[in-house]
């Protein structure tokens, strides 16, 4: 194991050329700069300084030239770690919780523009149902979420309605079909509006496909495995919006955080995600 104190005199004295001047760098009297690049030597196996007849002027040898590359390297490493170290105690974490069902991608957009005016945040999201975030932000697991839930549920940042249609593949459906159902799991507002509004109209249903994913939902309605309930801006083109069932009230995204104070960091994103997720 090379002793990081042994390189950074060895390199001392090759940039210097002389151990008067090396020891007047790093403070250290000449006697223990010549022990120290000794014990290296001893350390490494071979001779690493060339000193003339005076002593006064030093060269490295093959075998030094070689190991101050190195040596240099590892100097440069060790400064390196020691100052990310030392940053990183101010590195606030930033833990966000996102529907299983929002769009990806553009939580990625929005949260890559908020890391552009506050490069010194660290940013977690964690994904998951809206009841299951909801309990992370009781147990404090999360600062900040967003959440899908019944309009004017509760207090938030700020709240978004969210129109909600029944989508469907290819198929057609006849009106005494059992109707074939791609569903979020249970606890999902969009699973319940779609089993109530069935029920509630007397239509026969089934789960014929079942995901967290808002990617594997669509997917499924695009291949003709089922229908279901989802939000409007979720409407793809390979979709068609089913208009010969009850249309499905609106639910509500909102905007909320754990109880009490948030950091200014923190009530930054929260003020940024308010813009972003506006409507233009």
């Amino acid at each position: 194991m090379l002793d990081l104190e042994l390189l950074k005199t060895f390199v001392c004295v090759a940039d210097e050329g002389s151990f008067t001047r090396a020891a007047e760098r790093v403070h250290r009297a000449q006697s223990t700069v010549s022990q120290q690049v000794r014990k290296l030597e001893e350390l490494v196996g071979h001779s690493l300084l060339l000193r003339d007849r005076t002593g006064q002027n030093i060269s490295v040898t093959e075998h030094g030239e070689m190991l101050i590359h190195y040596a240099r390297r590892l100097l440069a490493l060790s400064s390196e770690a020691v100052e990310a170290l030392a940053s990183d105690v101010d590195l606030e974490i930033l833990r966000i919780g996102v529907p299983e069902d929002f769009d990806a991608r553009r939580m990625a957009l929005i949260l890559a523009g908020f890391n552009r005016q506050q490069p010194q945040a660290r940013l977690e999201t964690v994904s998951g149902m809206s009841t299951d975030l909801k309990q992370k932000l009781a147990s404090g697991d999360i600062d900040i979420a967003l959440v899908k839930r019944e309009p004017d549920s509760g207090p938030s940042w700020a709240a978004w309605p969210e129109e909600l249609v029944w989508v469907k593949g290819a198929q057609t459906l006849a009106a005494n079909d059992v109707v074939p159902l791609a569903l979020f799991p249970q606890g999902c507002l969009y699973r319940q509006r779609a089993i109530r509004l069935l029920d509630v109209a007397q239509r026969p249903w089934r789960v014929a496909f079942g995901s967290h994913s808002l990617t594997g939902i669509q997917a499924a309605v695009a291949c003709g495995l089922g229908i279901s309930v989802l939000p409007a801006s979720a409407v793809l083109p390979e979709h068609s919006v089913c208009t010969d069932l009850p249309t499905p009230p609106p639910t509500e995204l909102a905007l909320i955080s754990r109880e009490g104070a948030l950091s200014g960091l923190q009530r930054s994103l929260v003020e940024f995600l308010r813009v972003e997720l506006s409507p233009a």
